[in-house]
Formats: C-alpha cells, structure tokens, sequence
C-alpha cells in the first residue's frame, strides 16, 4: 500500500523525520518499501490567473494570454492548450524558472508574437505520468502569486509498505495511524464522520442469501447527483499520490475512502437496477460483463451481488459494466458490505483479476466499519455532486460475524518469553493503543480483540503485539547459556550420510522423489500394498502416499531415459508408509535403481549390460560398512514387482528387511519403461546397525588353500553351499570365496558346476595335509548328503 506522508500526519504526527518515521514502522513489522518525494523537483513555479484570452494572429492553435503572476504588471503568454479561459488559476512557470528533465523557462517568440513564461500543464510538472491534454485548472480560491510547491504541499513523500497477508487491518490511513499513535504514545485525530440526516425515505429492498459468505450488508440511495462534476483538486492529488488515477467523482469517493479507512464500497446507477438487491451464488450459465469490458462466464461457488434479474457485480471483487455509473446518472445507490475472507479468497485470482477490493476482503476487512465507511462516502459525494441521501438500510446477520475473541495474558509468560519484565501500565497502554480492550487480572490481563484483528487469538499473538511496539531494540542482548559438549559418536553404527557416500562412491546418484505417487503407478508394482490416499492431493498422480521408494525410483528413471540417458544410476532414502491411519507404520528405507551398461563409456570397456549380480555387489558393499557381513544374507524370493528368478529376499540376522531384483517384464510394460532395470530396497534401521571393528593380529604362518567343484542342481543356491562348507571347515577357516559357475558342456543338464575357493590359516602354527584334508572330507560328504552333489576332477 502506497500513502501520502502528509495525509498520515493529519492523522498523528510523531516528532520524527520521514526516514526515522519509516524505520520506526519498519522495525514494527510493517516494512517500508520504498519513500519517494511525490512530485519532481522543479522552481520558478507560482499561482496565476488568467486575466484575458486571445487567438493567436498566425496560428489557429494558439491563444495570446494576459496573466497574473503577482508581479507588478501583467505577463503576455501564447498557450496552446486548448483548455485555457479567462478567470482561470494556474500554475505559471515564470521566466527563469527550471521545469522537470532540467527544461529551462526563457523569453520566446513564436510565431511572431513575444512570450514571457509558460503555462503548465500536469504532466510538465511530473503530476501525471501520461501527457495532459490540457493545463492543470486550479481552484477559484487559490492565492495569486503563491509559490505553487507551497500551495500543492508537494515537498511530500509517498511511502509504500510491505504487509504480511495477516496484518489488512493497516491496509488503509487510519491503521496506519493507529500503529504510529501506538508506537509513539500519541492520540490519533480521525476527520470529522458525522453521520448523514436522510433527506428523502426511498430504500432499495436488500436480501442476503448467503448470510455465511456476507454477514453484513449496507445500503444508501443517494438522489440528484451530478457525476460530471470536477473532483476537488487536493482529493485527486491523495489519490495520485496513493498510486491511484482519479476517473470520476463517485469512483474517487469510493477510493478514497477505501483508502482512508480500508473498507471498499461500490456505486451503482439506481435506474438500472431491476427490484432490489440479493446476495446469492452465481447459477449455471451465468454471464456477467465487468468494468474492464471483459465478459466472463460465472461459476456456482461465485458470490455475486444481483438484483431480481441479472448479477451486477463479483461480491468484493469488481462490478459489472451494466450496473455502474456513467455520465447520464443521477441516483445512485452506494453499496458497503462485510464479505467474510473465505467468500473472496482465490475468486479474483480465477478469473485473472486482482482489485484492491479483492485484496482487502481476502485478508479481512472490519466488519463493524460497513456503516462508518458509507456515511464518510455520502458526505464527500454531496459536497462534491450535490444530490439528497436517503436513509441507510442495513441486513446482518450476528450468528455469522466474526466472534470476539478474549485472549488471556500471563505476566510471568511475558516475561519469561520476552526476557524483560515490562510495567504493567505500559502492558496496558500498548495493547489499549492497538484497540483492545484490557481488564486486570491476579497473573495478568484478561484482553478482547478488536473487531479489525483478525490475527490475534492466542496468547503468543499478543506477546508480540506487545514486543513489537515496545520495540524489539530496546529488549537486553544476552547470550545464551548452554554446555556445548560433544555428543558421543556411536563407532558402531552406520549413519546415513555414510551410506549416501557409498553409493556415490558406486556410481550412484541421490534422487529426492515425492512421498506421495500415482496409485496406478504403486498398483502396477505393489498390487497388496495399502497406504493413506491423500484427502486434497497437489495432482490426481499424486494422490497416495507411497508404501516402497521404488515407484518414486521408477518415475524418476522413465523422466531419465526419456531425455537420452541411457546409463541411469539412482538411489533414494526416504519413509515409506504402509496401513491405514489409524495403524500407520512409517519405515525408513534405502533403495536403488539402475539400468544401462556395467561401466561408464570407455575405450577400455565393453558395452556390456549390467545384470542381477552387479546390483547385488552395491548392496553387498554396505553390508561391509557395519563391519559384520555375516549377519546378512540373500534367498532366493518371489515379489510381484520382480522377475522370477532374478529376485531375492534380504534377510538381518534371519529378519527380512529387503528386496533385490530385476523389475519384471509385465511391470516394466505396465509403467512404460523400455530397458531392463534392477533395483534392491532394503530397511535404514538394518543398514546403520554393526559392530565396532576390532584389531585381529596377522598369523606369520602360511595359508592353506582348497578348490572344490561339485556339480549340483540348477535350483541350489550357492548361498546353502557356501553356508554349508562354513558350517564343516573348522575353526580356522579365514576365506570362503565362489570362483566359478558353469554349465553347458561337461555338465549334465539340468545340473551346475560350483567352484569355492577354501582358505585356512592358524595364527600360531602351520596346519599339516591331515588336518585340512579330515577337513575337505567333511564338507565334501555333507555337500554330497544335503544337495546330490557330485564332486568334480
């Protein structure tokens, strides 16, 4: 919001200058924007009149002008205004003065005939941005010879301030006023607003059918008013400097007493109303034409002022063409009303427009100033266009007005938040300068909200009502108290960061995904799964929370591959959400998705695909961060996402904590994906558990080494192998490592050949032939029984 300095300190004026004023409100939570003089500096400019008028003897455009600057005698001007008339006052650039864009006043000739100065029009003052189409008229009253600066009170700053959505209350003078006068203690002084004598008894009928949406509605007719009137120079000259264009008398009376006391109001032309005034919704089909021209077609949830036959206007947002007035009107009835902030907010917006009556309604306008607003209207309309006010008709409905709201305040609570224990009586004397009404109680302050406060409703919201009026600068710099010591690291766990540099050490690299996905998308992978549907989704696709990492993954791998990446590494750590409401259980998880060759593009390297036991190799990298990879194991398990055979479960210490697995082709053609992917989701809890490592002192002795082939079935895992030859090899046993699998040639179908490589070693004395060879004979012979194993040559 943009206000004149002067029209503020009519007002309340604090012994302060412009840039203290503007700190002061600043570091009251109203931040100033911006403070600009409201005219261009310019001198040598005075009140004149203009004694007589004459057309030019060699140009139909021009006039030959005697005027009357206060000096000893008149001055001869040629003007080519068109506008210009005997008996006017002007304002006069003498000669010598300095107009803006530095243009210089100076004895001219034109056309033949000798000029000693200039008459100005607004624009060549820097009043009006656009070019005047004539000069600036001023008042009959104005004082010849007058320095023009000093007669306009141009030496003026419009401040602009930047306000939180909450605070509309100061979207007008007399908020602002009222946060000044509280700040510095002073009493604010409001323009006289005696209310208006009817001078005729005719009403409009007025019915409110939604009484929810608009819970007070006032109305005047006001007769015989003459709209070609010229609106007074110093309320045209508010409005500018306020960032508003005067249009017409009746439309700069309702500006400006928006602007004045923060309550928009509407005119329309009385005749062109049929029957009376209804507040209702819009129906279907509607169409209303607005002020700006454009036709728009009404939706049902608009709240729209009509009368018995059509609409008239978006309720708080603008009116229609139809219903306003024009040249031709001479009774008018003026409109107040309370639209509650839900009625308007958003409706503006959906139709692509932004008023700065839809901006007030949306953040809350008084609703006890509806009768106050019309009655400063009515009076300013008949001063300036004459006319007859009839009386005021007024519809409310208190069930739907805001309630008010008591807030109670503790001492000890202020204190303690604040850091500084305040008088009581200035307690009270700021919270009574804000409006609020304060009664003394045994541990504080009982405190009723005004009816324009629509923020403050808990005790916090006071707190800082009273912090920032007795000015957050003048609270005590302490610093805090606190022992700073370093917690304790836990050595053996994992943490998560680790974990996240692993897997960019992998290749990998971290995708943030949304925690919630499309249901088809999370149906397609994980038909069983049941988590929360979102009650007001941001999107349709986006309307469940997600109950695995990998659908999330597999979004954000299609978007990858879509733009020509087609080597895609990714991972993720994140909750995941499985139950309902009621019995919802969030679990933190890690999971990966990849696709495209096994090494980066390379000279070096081949093309090659990478498959199952690539990914499988990541994961298995940080079970080895916990220091305890034998607590971990993978079996071989079926999940609907993953394709048969290529999937296993992940077991911590016989508990499954995961998956790991090539997505399934029906999956991959369901979600759209063109290239096989393999991924592995797998439980945060389990991966940041593990041991502190441990010094183990090196043997000096020499290691014995074993290979075994055994030729098994396809259906045995390695993994019942490798446990089983553990389980017989002894306590010396220090390496079990798969070497080979083959199958084809030599082997039976149907069957597989194994390869392990056993490696023993004792730390204090070489172990001889008998030992190992008693050894490799258990394992062999349990093989054997356990999984019709055959051992190879």
């Amino acid at each position: 919001m943009k206000f004149s300095e002067q029209w503020l300190r009519e007002w309340v004026s604090p012994q302060l200058d412009t840039q203290a004023m503007a700190d002061q409100v600043t570091m009251a939570g109203l931040e100033i924007d911006a403070v600009e003089p409201v005219a261009k500096a310019f001198t040598g400019v005075v009140v004149a009149e203009v004694l007589t008028r004459k057309p030019h003897p060699d140009a139909d455009r021009l006039s030959v002008c005697a005027v009357n600057d206060g000096s000893s005698e008149p001055m001869q001007v040629v003007c080519g205004a068109p506008n210009v008339e005997a008996g006017q006052k002007v304002a006069f650039a003498r000669v010598g003065g300095v107009l803006p864009g530095d243009f210089k006043i100076k004895k001219a000739r034109l056309r033949g005939v000798e000029s000693r100065g200039m008459i100005c029009a607004a624009s060549e003052l820097g009043l009006a941005e656009e070019a005047s189409p004539g000069i600036l008229v001023l008042p009959v009253a104005a004082p010849v010879g007058e320095d023009f600066r000093r007669y306009m009170a141009l030496d003026d700053n419009a401040i602009e301030v930047d306000l939180t959505p909450n605070r509309g209350d100061c979207l007008s003078l007399k908020g602002l006023a009222r946060e000044v006068g509280a700040l510095n203690r002073l009493g604010v002084t409001p323009p006289d607003m005696t209310p208006v004598p009817a001078d005729h008894d005719a009403t409009l009928p007025i019915e409110v059918e939604a009484r929810a949406l608009c819970p007070r509605y006032v109305g005047r007719i006001i007769q015989g008013v003459d709209v070609e009137a010229e609106t007074p120079l110093w309320l045209t000259e508010r409005l500018r400097r306020s960032g508003m264009r005067a249009i017409d008398p009746v439309v700069d009376v309702t500006n400006y007493v928006m602007l004045e006391l923060g309550q928009p109001l509407h005119a329309f032309d009385r005749d062109n109303l049929d029957g009376g005034i209804v507040v209702r919704k819009a129906q279907d089909g509607e169409r209303l034409k607005l002020l700006d021209g454009q036709e728009i077609s009404l939706r049902p949830e608009t709240l729209l002022i009509a009368d018995h036959e059509k609409p008239l206007a978006i309720a708080g947002v603008m009116g229609g063409e139809d219903s306003g007035v024009s040249p031709a009107t001479r009774t008018i009835f003026l409109e107040s009303a309370f639209f509650t902030p839900l009625a308007v907010a958003g409706q503006a917006r959906s139709y692509g427009l932004h008023t700065d009556a839809s901006h007030r309604f949306e953040r809350g306008v008084d609703p006890r100033l509806t009768a106050q607003a019309i009655e400063r209207a009515t009076a300013l309309l008949l001063d300036i266009c004459g006319g007859q006010a009839g009386p005021l008709t007024e519809v409310t409905s208190e069930a739907h007005c805001p309630d008010t709201r008591q807030i109670g305040l503790r001492a000890r609570r202020l204190e303690k938040v604040l850091g500084k224990a305040l008088d009581a009586g200035d307690v009270e004397d700021i919270l009574a300068r804000l409006g609020f009404d304060v009664a003394a109680t045994a541990d504080g302050w009982d405190v009723t909200a005004p009816s324009w406060r629509f923020d403050a409703a808990i005790e916090e919201d006071l707190i800082e009502e009273v912090a920032r009026i007795h000015g957050y600068n003048n609270f005590p710099v302490r610093r805090p108290a606190a022992r700073l010591a370093l917690r304790p690291d836990n050595e053996a766990g994992v943490s998560q960061a680790r974990l996240r540099r692993q897997m960019v050490a992998r290749g990998y690299q971290e995708a943030i995904t949304y925690s919630f996905v499309a249901p088809e998308l999370q149906e397609a992978l994980l038909p069983e799964a049941v988590a929360p549907t979102l009650a007001n989704p941001i999107s349709s696709d986006l309307s469940v929370m997600r109950a695995s990492l990998l659908p999330g993954l597999v979004r954000a791998l299609d978007h990858n591959l879509k733009r020509q990446q087609p080597r895609v590494r990714l991972f993720e750590t994140g909750l995941v959400f499985n139950g309902h409401l009621d019995n919802l259980r969030q679990v933190p998880m890690l999971g990966a998705l990849a696709c495209g060759s096994r090494y980066p593009e390379s000279w070096s390297e081949s093309a090659e695909p990478l498959d199952f036991y690539d990914v499988k190799g990541d994961l298995e990298s940080l079970f080895a961060l916990g220091s305890c990879p034998q607590d971990w194991r993978m079996d071989p398990g079926e999940h609907p996402a993953l394709h048969p055979g290529q999937s296993a479960r992940i077991l911590y210490r016989g508990e499954l904590v995961g998956w790991l697995g090539t997505l399934h082709p029906e999956v991959r053609r369901r979600v759209g994906l063109r290239v096989d992917a393999v991924g592995f989701e797998v439980s945060l809890d389990a991966l940041s558990q593990g041991q502190v490592p441990a010094f183990k002192p090196l043997s000096r002795y020499p290691e014995v080494r074993r290979d075994l082939a055994f030729s098994v079935a396809d259906s045995v895992p390695v993994q019942a192998l490798l446990d089983v030859a553990s389980a017989h090899a002894g306590d010396y046993l220090s390496e079990t490592r798969l070497f080979d699998v083959y199958a084809g040639q030599g082997v039976a179908e149907g069957r597989k050949s194994v390869a392990l490589g056993l490696t023993w070693q004792h730390p204090s004395r070489t172990l001889n032939d008998d030992e190992i060879n008693q050894l490799v004979d258990s394992i062999v012979e349990q093989i054997q029984r356990e999984f019709d194993a055959e051992l190879r040559g």
